[in-house]
């Protein structure tokens, strides 16, 4: 089928989705999830800059809030690239409208707590905005067209969810850990919808259903995918279990494709039993990558545990 055709017949879908998402969503307000009576003044109106003393979070907290408000804060080169893949007409339009609106609250929140707060540095983090927004984010070049589209945004959602999820529970602060939990039930009900137009697609035309999921998995990213510090701050959010390759597989992956009975359905061509074995090997490597990476895990802590009891022993020893 070609993309007009696919937008057309899952147009309805579409709606029949907005209608369900409009009825469900609540409505919630940023400033309900901000600790203002901590605020104030910086250098510029007369009060102190920021310090790394100030900050109440953990340095793996402050990388996982830093790199998930970057990537929230990217939202306009999200609106661009699903705008080119959908359209802007009917339903489509309306929901690509209330998702970005949805959205945006995400950053305001996450930026006004962090600022408040004193959780990080401020002038560093509109620093690393400007470099990230000016970037921007751009889908591969394999990844076009409406099918792509909606089964990449479907495993993002719920990748974005399981990280801000963790981070919450990693900030130590209950006013963190809720607004945290609310952004991350938005995320939900986004993966939701999305979820639910994939498995339309899949009655519609299993073969490039199937095709589209096998080469968004084989190529999949995370939205914050090239920010400043980006592999330095990714591989201290999945040494603390942020995100991480068994959370990817087990909380993500599997479940999205149990939903939509890849490996049970009977529907497909040539084409598409061809990229379904393919998909079905690509799993079969990503649970031995998840077994070395855990394994590479387990050993570097007990190394830093024996480190840190040497020491506690010298420590001991010197204090005698």
């Amino acid at each position: 089928m070609t993309d007009l055709e696919i937008l057309t017949e899952l147009e309805p879908v579409v709606e029949d989705n907005l209608n369900r998402h409009l009825s469900i969503a609540k409505d919630w307000y940023p400033h309900d999830y901000i600790p203002w009576s901590e605020g104030r003044d910086y250098a510029a109106m007369g009060g102190v800059d920021w310090d790394i003393e100030q900050s109440q979070l953990s340095e793996v907290a402050r990388v996982a809030m830093i790199t998930n408000l970057l990537t929230e804060d990217n939202l306009p080169s999200y609106h661009r690239t699903i705008a080119e893949n959908f359209t802007l007409d009917g339903a489509w339009g309306t929901w690509i409208g209330r998702w970005t609106a949805e959205e945006n609250r995400h950053g305001v929140a996450m930026r006004d707590y962090l600022v408040v707060t004193r959780g990080v540095d401020p002038v560093q983090l509109e620093n690393d905005r400007m470099v990230h927004m000016t970037r921007g984010v751009h889908a591969p070049d394999e990844f076009n067209g409406p099918l792509d589209q909606v089964v990449y945004v479907t495993f993002q959602e719920l990748a974005t969810r399981v990280s801000h999820r963790q981070t919450g529970l990693v900030c130590n602060d209950d006013v963190a850990n809720s607004m945290l939990k609310r952004i991350a039930l938005d995320e939900n009900l986004h993966m939701i919808f999305y979820r639910n137009l994939a498995a339309a697609s899949f009655d519609l035309t299993p073969d490039q259903s199937i095709v589209a999921v096998t080469k968004i998995l084989k190529n999949f990213g995370m939205p914050g995918t090239g920010m400043p510090n980006w592999r330095r701050n990714g591989v201290l959010m999945v040494k603390h279990g942020i995100y991480d390759l068994r959370q990817h597989l087990d909380e993500v992956v599997r479940p999205i494709l149990k939903t939509w009975k890849v490996f049970d359905r009977d529907d497909y061509g040539p084409e598409g039993r061809k990229s379904l074995d393919e998909l079905g090997e690509y799993i079969e490597k990503l649970e031995r990558d998840v077994l070395k990476f855990e394994e590479s895990r387990a050993r570097i802590a007990a190394r830093t545990r024996a480190r840190a009891e040497r020491e506690e022993d010298v420590a001991t020893l010197v204090g005698e």
